[in-house]
């Protein structure tokens, strides 16, 4: 499963990763729509009962916030305030009777390229997942480096620049995420439209010089970051997600701009930046991939 904001994914796998069924299901929580929810963690477990059947082996779960996998405890659930050191992997263990892995939302991702995709080839990587925010997994040795206290490649967190007093408008996430393509866009078209990624990546595939340009922008803001994540943690290669991620363009002008700020005296090289293969379902596939390890070392 792979809990969402506002929509709960589930997919049943087979132990070749077939999908045997999908779909999704409201997130118990707060919308525009409805403000006075009221909502629980309990639920969160009773609408997890709807979509949970009872032929099954173990049960992966991605969602939101800090969650420290080792224990199968939830400290936090991003914008799911309800959740607060719950205990997931327990309660639903001892409900069903088989394994549980849960495991913060960004780092599933992460994990599903580093068990079957961009980045099962090598041992030191790093998955940078563009959205909303940015979600980032840093991986050592092909295992997911959680950190002392699970949040080790919060990237969103990241400063990018050196204004002072610091403003949290210069956090990463809002640099590169949707919002800072959006507004990197109406800056060069002078021009209030909201626009979607699609209609943006359109404009720019169809050669609108004004466009290209701001992506030019928006790719130098990720490229520096990459420069700067390489720079400590020396990552074999970088593999870049979400949505917009299918745009071959955006992984050219990554690359583009990533390779120009090496200079030849400094130690730091060039690696490769490739874009996720998986997308839609990285959140799963990431999450059965944990739990299929967890499963396979225990036996």
């Amino acid at each position: 499963m792979d809990i969402g904001g506002s929509s709960i994914k589930y997919a049943l796998f087979d132990e070749n990763r077939n999908k045997l069924d999908s779909g999704k299901i409201k997130t118990p929580a707060p919308t525009s729509m409805d403000e006075n929810c009221e909502c629980t963690v309990k639920d969160l477990y009773d609408a997890m009962d709807t979509i949970i059947p009872s032929n099954i082996d173990g049960i992966a779960l991605s969602m939101p916030g800090v969650i420290d996998s080792e224990n199968g405890i939830a400290l936090t659930g991003g914008a799911l305030t309800y959740i607060q050191n719950e205990p997931v992997e327990k309660i639903l263990s001892e409900k069903y009777g088989v394994p549980v892995w849960i495991g913060n939302d960004a780092k599933c991702a992460g994990s599903a390229e580093v068990g079957y995709g961009a980045l099962k080839d090598v041992q030191d990587s790093v998955a940078i997942i563009l959205g909303t925010g940015i979600g980032g997994c840093l991986i050592k040795d092909k295992k997911v480096h959680n950190g002392r206290r699970f949040s080790a490649g919060e990237v969103s967190c990241l400063y990018t620049n050196n204004v002072y007093p610091a403003d949290y408008h210069g956090l990463w996430a809002f640099t590169s995420g949707i919002a800072g393509l959006l507004g990197l866009v109406q800056k060069y078209l002078e021009t209030d439209e909201k626009y979607s990624g699609e209609q943006i990546f359109e404009m720019a595939n169809s050669g609108n010089e004004k466009v290209l340009a701001a992506l030019d922008e928006f790719c130098f803001y990720i490229a520096l970051q990459l420069y700067n994540i390489q720079s400590i943690f020396d990552p074999e290669k970088f593999a870049i997600g979400g949505g917009i991620s299918a745009q071959p363009l955006l992984i050219e002008k990554i690359n583009e701009q990533y390779k120009k700020l090496f200079i030849p005296v400094f130690p730091l090289r060039p690696v490769d930046v490739v874009a996720c293969e998986f997308r839609n379902d990285a959140n799963l596939i990431g999450a059965y991939y944990q739990l299929q390890t967890k499963m396979v070392s225990v036996c």
